[in-house]
């Protein structure tokens, strides 16, 4: 008999493909979050549960099923599972780390590029029938070209994010304890302020902790250069959210581009009505491949936990007794 595991999403085909050679599967059915109840349900009689970040694993859930051997995440944050909970009970947690660096960089600069060049204001424009010739004047953007970047975190994307200024003769200037990005480009560590003070753009790529939630609030908005855009493709809470509307409103910088929100799905009331942001649904790993290869990961931990073996990607080791 095979061992069940039960998915609150449905994931790629490939991955449900992989998963169903190994697993009695019970997927939710519907296109749409779980709510608490249903996961309860749901849980209640597998072996494993694999579960998305935008699924709230706590305390209850985790200890409704006494046989529950691991949670396997779909994702490479895990700040929405009740980690220490699980570990008190010995219960592996796992999720998918490395495989959407790469794709999470191209987003950062997508909005980069987006934001800084009016791509999306733009296309409106076009839509709405209101180009009717070519202007001096018309839609006037940003170069992004010799200007300089500036990455709050210098973990694997924003170095990935780094490496991609290089084309783009962007001066670096980074803001981390971890100096690994001097490595692969030329890179200059400052602290918060000096970056904020000097460059162009900014982007985000740090963790969702105590000390990161609202790293960037109304004094660090009012630090940075009118001219300068903001990209966040961490997490939501980074950023003070009604602070960073008022700042666009009042054009104390020029914009920002946000994949992360911080009360997602809940977009912050008049970000929306601001020309000067562009606004994606938490996409930053959204390519088929890497969606793809994150199943992957997340079924490969799933099958280590069945066959009691510590797997890859263990997020409280602990529990393995190390």
């Amino acid at each position: 008999m095979k061992p069940r595991i039960f998915i609150t999403r449905m994931l790629p085909e490939l991955v449900m493909k992989k998963l169903n050679s190994y697993f009695e599967v019970t997927v939710n059915p519907n296109d749409r979050a779980l709510t608490k109840d249903e996961i309860l349900k749901g849980i209640s009689t597998c072996d494993i549960l694999l579960c998305l970040l935008t699924d709230t694993i706590d305390s209850e859930i985790i200890s409704h099923n006494p046989n529950l051997m691991g949670i396997s995440n779909y994702a490479v944050g895990y700040n929405n599972i009740d980690v220490t909970k699980a570990t008190e009970l010995k219960i592996p947690v796992t999720n998918t780390p490395g495989v959407l660096t790469e794709t999470t960089a191209d987003l950062a600069w997508a909005l980069m590029m987006s934001i800084a060049r009016r791509i999306s204001e733009s296309d409106r424009f076009v839509r709405d029938g209101k180009f009717v010739d070519w202007e001096p004047e018309l839609m006037l953007g940003s170069d992004i070209n010799g200007k300089t970047l500036g990455i709050i975190g210098a973990g694997r994307i924003g170095i990935a994010v780094a490496k991609r200024a290089v084309g783009f003769n962007m001066n670096i200037l980074y803001s981390d304890t971890n100096r690994n990005i001097e490595n692969h480009c030329n890179a200059t560590q400052v602290d918060l302020k000096n970056l904020l003070n000097n460059s162009d753009f900014i982007t985000l790529h740090v963790p969702l902790l105590e000390s990161t939630r609202h790293l960037i609030d109304e004094k660090e908005l009012q630090q940075m250069k009118k001219t300068a855009f903001l990209i966040n493709t961490s997490r939501g809470a980074v950023i003070n959210e009604k602070v960073l509307h008022k700042a666009l409103e009042e054009n104390w910088i020029a914009g920002a581009g946000l994949d992360v929100y911080e009360n997602e799905p809940i977009i912050t009331k008049g970000l929306m009505n601001c020309d000067n942001v562009i606004l994606t649904p938490h996409i930053g790993s959204g390519s088929i491949e890497t969606r793809t290869k994150m199943g992957y990961i997340a079924v490969e931990n799933a099958i280590a936990i069945i066959n009691n073996k510590e797997p890859l990607h263990i997020v409280n080791r602990e529990v393995y007794g190390r």
